[in-house]
């Protein structure tokens, strides 16, 4: 039993053993197997590995070739951008260099158009400057043409003009002495004048005194011309005036209207004939506007009264002659100041020119003894009137009865300070003389622009006509006891005066 159980322990030994060999050699196996397989596998690994290598190095070298593709690209490329740089700088440095020449051009045109430009402009300019120095020297001609012209007032005057006494002394024989004035008037303007001291002439005769009157306007003060030159100013660029000096201009002035106050007497003293003008008297007032008020003046610049005796002592065509004191040699009344329109009284203030005149009446040859002077006539005691301020040593005349705005006569002083021209009114009244008639001569007076007025009466004056003529300064009242003393003491006339009643302080003598 032990035997079979040692067989058997042996068999089962040796099938363990074989089993354990075969599991053995199935782990043998196995493991070849698995060798086998991990070889094939590492094989395959490493085929994947190699081929892995060999796709990555055939990719590296893809990509190296890839990348040296690429560089050369990028090589070309660069090549290609330096190429179009070069190119495109090229292209701009020709440009630019065409553009530099261009701009040269343009600048060396710019710099010719400049320069003709500037060329041009210094040309304008000189020309400019040029025309501006002569426009300044023609303005000065014409300047020195004008003031040239003042002393032509007397130098360019006409000279032949006696031919003309024959036809005014006809025509004073026919239509008279207005006619005779407005001829003289007419001629007068005619005698032209310089430009720019074209004048008017007023005209008025007495044949009773042989006087001639005149009203000539004188020029206005902007004939002198404010400038002596002008020049060209080259700071300025413009034409400046040279002023001239105030002090000259107001002495051009005053010789000026001297002038055409002597030019004036020439030519009237010239045509008029002797034998009916022996006085002459200009007043020269000017057309002008108070600075003070802006209103139109005509103000008495010269009044000058002469013989024609006198007046012909004068050389006029002497270079040496200064006309201010020429008239201050033949009287006148000359302005101290013209320029400034400071007026003077003119010896004559009235305007001639608007009275008749008639002949005068020898009333004194008439006059019996102790004749009355209310039984003379009204042209008959004018007249007489005349007389006595004749003998009174003035010169008288009696205006014509129609049209004589209130006036009977005028009497004129020569005395050249006291003097003047006066207006006259005779009043044959055996009442006592109204205050309208005192008043009236006060407005007669104005309107004519004589120096004073005169009421001549027969009878006698009221407290008011005296307070009247006294608060006015320029009326002189004679009544008729005054009147009857004047006419003895100068007419050697013995009168009365048949008045009603003996007024307050007359004698009954001077009515009886």
């Amino acid at each position: 039993m032990a035997r079979k159980k040692s067989l058997m322990q042996q068999m089962l030994a040796a099938q363990r053993e074989r089993q354990r060999h075969a599991e053995a050699e199935e782990k043998r196996q196995a493991a070849a197997q698995d060798r086998a397989a991990r070889a094939q596998q590492q094989a395959e690994l490493q085929e994947q590995k190699n081929r892995d290598a060999r796709e990555l190095a055939t990719y590296k070298s893809n990509l190296a070739r890839a990348e040296q593709q690429k560089k050369q690209q990028a090589a070309e490329a660069a090549k290609i951008e330096r190429d179009l740089e070069r190119r495109e700088q090229q292209r701009e440095r020709e440009a630019a260099r065409q553009r530099d020449v261009e701009a040269r051009a343009r600048k060396a045109a710019e710099a010719e158009r400049s320069r003709a430009d500037a060329a041009e402009a210094r040309a304008a300019k000189a020309a400019a400057v040029e025309e501006m120095k002569a426009e300044a020297a023609q303005r000065t001609a014409e300047v020195e043409q004008r003031v040239a012209a003042f002393a032509g007032v007397l130098a360019d005057r006409e000279r032949r003009l006696h031919h003309h006494r024959l036809a005014l002394e006809e025509e004073f024989d026919s239509r008279g002495a207005e006619a005779l004035a407005a001829a003289v008037a007419e001629l007068l303007a005619q005698l032209g004048y310089p430009e720019h001291l074209q004048d008017a002439v007023r005209a008025a005769y007495a044949p009773e005194t042989r006087e001639l009157l005149l009203e000539i306007e004188l020029p206005r003060q902007t004939v002198i011309p404010a400038e002596a030159a002008f020049r060209y100013a080259p700071s300025k660029a413009a034409i400046v005036a040279e002023p001239r000096k105030p002090a000259e201009i107001r002495q051009m002035f005053r010789d000026l209207a001297a002038r055409f106050t002597l030019r004036a007497l020439d030519y009237a003293l010239a045509i008029s004939p002797p034998s009916l003008v022996d006085v002459i008297l200009v007043n020269g007032h000017v057309r002008a506007k108070d600075p003070a008020t802006g209103k139109p003046i005509h103000p008495c610049l010269v009044s000058v009264k002469t013989t024609r005796e006198h007046f012909e002592e004068i050389e006029l065509d002497e270079p040496t002659l200064d006309p201010g004191t020429c008239l201050k040699y033949l009287n006148a009344m000359l302005s101290p100041h013209p320029y400034d329109l400071e007026g003077v009284r003119p010896v004559l203030a009235f305007d001639l020119s608007r009275f008749k005149f008639v002949e005068e009446l020898d009333v004194l040859s008439q006059l019996d003894h102790r004749k009355d002077l209310l039984q003379l006539s009204p042209t008959e005691f004018e007249h007489l009137v005349r007389q006595l301020f004749e003998a009174m040593g003035l010169k008288a005349w009696v205006t014509q009865a129609s049209r004589d705005d209130g006036v009977d006569g005028f009497a004129f002083n020569p005395d050249p300070v006291l003097g003047g021209q006066c207006v006259i009114q005779a009043k044959r009244y055996s009442k006592v003389i109204p205050i309208e008639a005192v008043r009236a001569l006060e407005g007669t007076i104005q309107d004519k622009r004589a120096a004073k007025g005169i009421l001549v009466a027969t009878s006698w004056f009221s407290s008011a006509d005296r307070e009247f003529a006294d608060r006015m300064g320029r009326i002189e009242l004679i009544d008729g006891s005054n009147l009857k003393a004047l006419l003895a003491e100068h007419l050697g006339l013995d009168v009365v005066i048949g008045l009603e009643r003996l007024p307050l302080g007359w004698l009954p003598s001077d009515i009886a």
